[in-house]
């Protein structure tokens, strides 16, 4: 029998499997149909639990590749759908930590942990046995009575075997499997820098003075988090975009604009022992390598194969097609807020960090509208029952809190809601932990802790929502900017596409689909978060009680497309450096990754006034693992369709229009990856998307002779 693992590992994991029992490998008890054991969980459990996960998985998919009856779906797609399953709730913890709960002990077993996962994956799709019956399944896919969501899995785990290696001869793979635990290995690094950088760097403010043109609510934030780091009766400024973008935005103090602009940019750029540049480059090189080994031009060819863009080219052309009209408008942006500065006196050329504190006077100047006028009605717990509302109107879904402790979280942060659909049926929880902390990764993400499924029974998803809201004094509300409203409802569209699904298999549940589609259900619930009914009923000021009046609410629409050409080329630049990168790295060279950058935003003939939403050394996107590499255009391509899909709505009786609300769950929410996300949008919208939607919404001119779509 072929040894699936390194010998070394192989003994590892079956010492491992012999162990003492672990927790973390428990089938889940408790109500719900079991939840996950966070009261058990602890960082010592953590590398025996998924060593001891990846022996057990092994052994069944062993007893899957010489079993002696012929291949068939059942014996052999579906028989590997059912096994893992304890390493699936041992990882589901795992990377929880990884992800919230982030300390030395943590980031030991990420490091140990990763490059045996990575040889673990290998020994997998380069087994020859289990490879030849997934083969033998899908030849024989059309011709065998499947069912289409069958026949979709089935194509689907042969794809992604065949992706990963598995026709290629000894000598490959046994290279391709040195690249990926060398890869795991600095992916960890990666994200270890920058994590360290975003908890341990940031700016203490040490006087009133230092807080000119600060809202209170953002002062007592500040504060807040200064305590917790033991500056009592100083104001701390994180080094997160939560608290950057904001301090940016209202700060009057244009040295401390640039200083905290300075420490935010230059994350994994610093120098030091925390420098990301040279792993970049050899994550970069190691990439190219992959690639070739694989039959591919580049990296980008290869991640983009089973995309809907399915080529870099056609990515690039759409991306292409929107950077000419954004760079024009951020002319006219600039144009402006320079004026607005040399009337003031200023005597200064607009820069990087004045660009967010400017442009909030451009927005008063032109539609008087201050978006520190919005935000005393902008509490996260009234937006959240927002969410719920809107999740409930299109789809008939229920939320319910459930008692603190009736469940276990991994932080007293943490909240659980009981999810039940139209007809009172349970259909799910929803965890949500929305605070910033040490040791907690920056930005907001949704993570699916299990999969619906039904194949061997009903299994209902759970599914989280995690955020960074600057955490206030106890007992005052969280009081949030416009923007990171709508990145709560991006968010929570990730947690509904989980939530709604309705499939028989795990791996094409929720939000299991292409990177480049992933992103539309979540781009697309943004769109209700201006709607009127939402607004009047939980945009209420956090002292009144009275909602948003109905002429702010006014001026919000007037301005919806202010500012969108800084919004479009910070996101563009960075998504065509991560596809320039890609196309350019070679297994016989390195690339300087800042040289890169300069040299590439310089040719696209970047505004010196914008820099990249990511620059290149803390783009964990795309460094922190494979999942957005060469694929950080996903979020331009998805919101072609986010921006068609919408005038769906809008075409027809409005945002509630009960008729598209359910093709919009039956053919694009529920279905997972069970059908291919063109044909799905097209079921919903009755053609193909269009890009002039997009112009449209971000206030451009048509791009409609490009010939530029999304599908």
């Amino acid at each position: 029998m072929r040894t699936l693992l390194p010998l070394v590992m192989s003994t590892v994991l079956v010492s491992a499997a012999a162990a003492a029992p672990n927790a973390l490998l428990a089938p889940w008890s408790g109500p719900y149909g079991g939840v996950p054991p966070f009261d058990q969980a602890s960082p010592a459990l953590l590398a025996p639990a998924l060593e001891a996960g990846m022996a057990e998985h092994l052994v069944e998919l062993e007893r899957i590749a010489n079993n002696p009856a012929p291949a068939t779906f059942a014996n052999t797609i579906a028989a590997m759908e059912r096994s893992g399953r304890a390493l699936d709730r041992a990882a589901t913890v795992y990377y929880i930590f990884g992800s919230t709960l982030s300390d030395d002990a943590v980031q030991q077993v990420e490091r140990d942990i990763e490059p045996k996962m990575a040889a673990f994956r290998d020994s997998i799709t380069q087994n020859e046995k289990l490879f030849r019956r997934i083969a033998a399944v899908y030849d024989a896919r059309t011709t065998s009575g499947l069912t289409a969501e069958e026949q979709r899995l089935t194509w689907l785990t042969y794809t992604n075997f065949v992706r990963a290696g598995a026709k290629l001869d000894a000598a490959s793979k046994k290279r391709l499997g040195e690249i990926n635990q060398s890869l795991a290995g600095l992916f960890t690094q990666f994200s270890q820098n920058l994590l360290a950088d975003e908890s341990e760097r940031y700016t203490v403010l040490e006087s009133e003075a230092d807080l000119a043109g600060l809202p209170t609510s953002l002062r007592a934030g500040f504060a807040a988090d200064a305590n917790r780091r033991g500056q009592s009766g100083k104001w701390v400024v994180a080094n997160t975009r939560s608290s950057v973008e904001p301090f940016l935005t209202y700060s009057t103090r244009r040295d401390l604009r640039e200083k905290v602009w300075q420490v935010f940019v230059n994350r994994g750029d610093n120098g030091d022992v925390r420098d990301n540049n040279a792993i970049i480059g050899q994550i970069l090189q190691l990439r190219a390598e992959r690639a070739r080994l694989l039959g591919f031009e580049t990296h980008a060819h290869w991640r983009l194969e089973n995309s809907m863009a399915r080529t870099p080219e056609r990515a690039m052309q759409l991306m292409e097609a929107v950077w000419t009209p954004a760079v024009a408008r951020v002319r006219e942006e600039v144009a402006d807020m320079q004026k607005i500065a040399d009337a003031e006196g200023a005597r200064i050329k607009i820069e990087p960090w004045d660009y967010r504190h400017y442009a909030e006077k451009v927005r008063k100047a032109k539609y008087d509208l201050d978006t520190n006028e919005l935000k005393p009605y902008l509490q996260l717990d009234k937006l959240r029952e927002g969410m719920f509302y809107v999740a409930g109107e299109l789809f008939g879904m229920t939320f319910t809190a459930l008692p603190e402790g009736s469940v276990p979280v991994y932080h007293p942060d943490v909240r659980v809601w009981r999810v039940d659909d139209k007809a009172g049926k349970f259909i799910g929880l929803w965890y949500f932990d929305p605070y910033a902390r040490v040791g907690k990764q920056s930005g907001a993400w949704m993570n699916a802790y299990r999969n619906q499924e039904r194949f061997d029974g009903e299994v209902k998803t759970i599914v989280s929502n995690n955020s960074n809201f600057v955490k206030g004094a106890p007992g005052e509300p969280v009081l949030i900017s416009w923007d990171d409203a709508v990145t709560l409802f991006h968010e929570f569209g990730h947690a509904l596409h989980g939530l709604s699904s309705n499939v028989n298999y795990p791996s094409v549940s929720g939000t299991n689909v292409t990177r480049d589609y992933v992103e539309f259900p979540s781009q697309l619930l943004e769109h209700w978060l201006p709607v009127k009914e939402v607004l009047d009923r939980f945009a209420v000021h956090y002292q009144t009680g009275k909602p948003i009046p109905a002429e702010l609410v006014a001026k919000v629409e007037r301005a919806k497309t202010f500012n969108q050409g800084f919004a479009t080329i910070e996101y563009l630049a960075a998504a065509l450096v991560d596809m320039k990168l890609h196309l350019a790295a070679k297994p016989d060279s390195r690339i300087d990754p800042d040289a890169f950058e300069r040299e590439t935003l310089a040719k696209l003939g970047m505004p010196n006034e914008i820099v990249m939403r990511h620059r290149t050394p803390q783009f964990g996107h795309i460094f922190s693992g494979d999942g957005y590499s060469a694929g950080y255009y996903s979020y331009l391509w998805s919101d072609t369709l986010t921006a068609d899909a919408w005038e769906a709505f809008t075409e027809g009786k409005g945002a509630w229009d009960r008729d598209i609300a359910k093709r919009l769950h039956d053919h694009i929410f529920s279905v997972g990856n069970t059908i291919d996300p063109a044909d799905g949008y097209r079921s919903f919208r009755g053609r193909d998307p269009q890009i002039e939607a997009l112009m449209r919404k971000r206030g451009f001119v048509s791009a409609s002779a490009s010939g530029s779509s999304a599908q």
